[in-house]
């Protein structure tokens, strides 16, 4: 709605109670043109012969007349004559007349909008394809009238209610019920829908008292508010072993004006006379079902890397005592090692635990590797600080974050064991950039740097060998090793999912 806005503040002829109800108008303008199948374009009046398309709504249920969006146009003298003439003399227009980009005939209506005295201050046009507008013809008398009165009512922008209004859909049902509660019109696939709760009579003339669904409670509350309504029920058939359905149902009120009476004169609108009431029913029991069963899953992957999370936890406490038995050092480091990367894995597993499809905040990932490293790796004759520098949240998928995560804690591991062998006080800091679609991870110490003939290519260390394949094979990225003042080294890749996913199935 604020596009919206900031067009009605081009018109500089309307108060803002004219642009207020232009926008309210615009608000209900797409409920209207999914129930009447036409498409609606609301035009706030310029001048005397000009006019600004201000909001445009397109039917759901069939092939609208417009393909595209055309907010933001402007017509005038000789573009769009209906228009024109309805904006500058206040009349509504009607006829036919056919789109210049494929040459379908169109059934064309403009009505004009008034707001303070009568004044026209814009008007909306009607448009439905001519093959569309003749079934719509064809249908029962009583549905066109509450057509006529929804639009009549959106007109004078007495359609209430609109904002917490699910979307209309193809396969939603229309009942309409008279002030007297009895239905007076109900479609096929309202028909169907009620047939699937055991009532295999005709709904027509039938009262809302003998269904024992939600209709009645809406039907009331309807009226006394003015005001749409929607609701979900959940409703067990009167049949021999159905099972419940579960329905999401709209209603809106319709309202009449005497005969005589100008419809827009506000001060007559004391002597409106309520119609009844619009139902739209949607048979939401399958996606009710799919819900249940998405949430049943997460809450299982949920339990599942729980599980891993406490399984890699408890071999990494098995190892930690294998380490404190073994009298080898290397074999110490070895498993040490090992622990490390274990815990670095289960930090992953602990936030899918939490929110089981959600993409990880790997700045959180890498505080706690940073936490766990402190408190494994650095001994107290060593004063080496381990530094996250400040940045915003960096969120990637969990394949990507566990790559990551073992990735930072090698090169973590790397820094503290060969970087500081003959110093005992240093900072290694770790740089998380994100810069749209890339990704930069920056290791920083300033340690003792690299020998003078080390070669990223043939080197032996396991730690470093681990992080090439986890960059190359797992991020898709690259890996670089530079030294001047101690050592840094940076991982670069691409947040692509859809490369990433391509190319692990590719391997898999």
């Amino acid at each position: 709605m604020q596009a919206i806005e900031s067009l009605l503040e081009q018109c500089q002829r309307l108060s803002r109670d004219d642009r207020g109800k232009l926008a309210r108008i615009a608000r209900a303008m797409s409920l209207v043109s999914d129930i009447s199948r036409s498409d609606l374009m609301l035009y706030a009046r310029l001048s005397d012969q000009t006019g600004l398309l201000v909001a445009q709504s397109r039917p759901r249920s069939i092939m609208p007349v417009y393909t595209r969006d055309l907010v933001g146009r402007t017509v005038g003298p000789g573009e769009d004559v209906a228009v024109v003439r309805t904006l500058r003399w206040g009349y509504r227009s009607r006829g036919s007349r056919r789109l210049i980009a494929g040459g379908a005939p169109v059934r064309q209506e403009v009505w004009p909008i008034r707001g303070e005295e009568g004044r026209v201050i814009g008007a909306l046009d009607i448009e439905a394809n001519l093959i569309a507008y003749v079934r719509q013809k064809s249908r029962s008398r009583v549905f066109q009238r509450a057509v006529r009165l929804l639009l009549r009512m959106l007109i004078l922008d007495e359609v209430r209610g609109v904002e917490g209004l699910s979307p209309f859909g193809q396969h939603d049902g229309i009942l309409v019920v008279n002030h007297r509660r009895k239905t007076r019109y109900a479609s096929g696939i309202a028909t169907d829908h009620y047939r699937k709760l055991g009532y295999l009579d005709s709904l027509v003339n039938r009262h809302l008292s003998t269904l024992d669904t939600g209709d009645y409670t809406m039907f009331r509350q309807a009226l006394e508010d003015g005001a749409c309504h929607e609701a979900e029920f959940t409703e067990r058939p009167h049949l021999p072993g159905a099972l419940e359905r579960v329905w999401i149902r709209k209603a809106i009120p319709l309202v009449s004006y005497p005969i005589g009476v100008p419809w827009w004169e506000p001060w007559q609108w004391f002597r409106r006379r309520p119609m009844g009431v619009l139902f739209t029913i949607h048979d939401a029991t399958e996606e009710r079902r799919k819900a249940r069963e998405q949430k049943i899953q997460s809450a299982m992957i949920q339990e599942v890397h729980h599980r891993v999370k406490n399984n890699l936890q408890t071999v990494a406490a098995l190892l930690r005592m294998q380490g404190r038995r073994s009298k080898n050092p290397e074999t110490k480091q070895i498993l040490q090692d090992s622990v490390t990367r274990i815990m670095s894995m289960a930090v992953v597993h602990e936030y899918l635990s939490r929110e089981e499809g959600q993409a990880i905040n790997i700045r959180e990932v890498t505080q706690r590797i940073i936490q766990q490293t402190r408190q494994a790796a650095l001994t107290p004759e060593k004063q080496i600080r381990l530094v996250l520098s400040d940045g915003n949240n960096l969120y990637l998928p969990a394949r990507q974050a566990t790559a990551c995560a073992l990735v930072i804690n090698e090169l973590l591991q790397n820094a503290i064991e060969h970087g500081y062998e003959t110093s005992r006080t240093g900072t290694i800091q770790v740089d998380l950039v994100d810069e749209g679609d890339l990704v930069r991870i920056v290791i920083a110490d300033d340690g003792e740097g690299l020998p003078q003939d080390f070669d990223l290519g043939s080197t032996t260390s396991l730690g470093l060998q681990i992080v090439q394949t986890l960059v190359q094979d797992d991020l898709r990225g690259s890996f670089s090793i530079r030294s001047e003042q101690g050592v840094e080294n940076v991982v670069e890749f691409s947040k692509s999912i859809l490369e990433g996913e391509q190319s692990w199935n590719e391997q898999e």
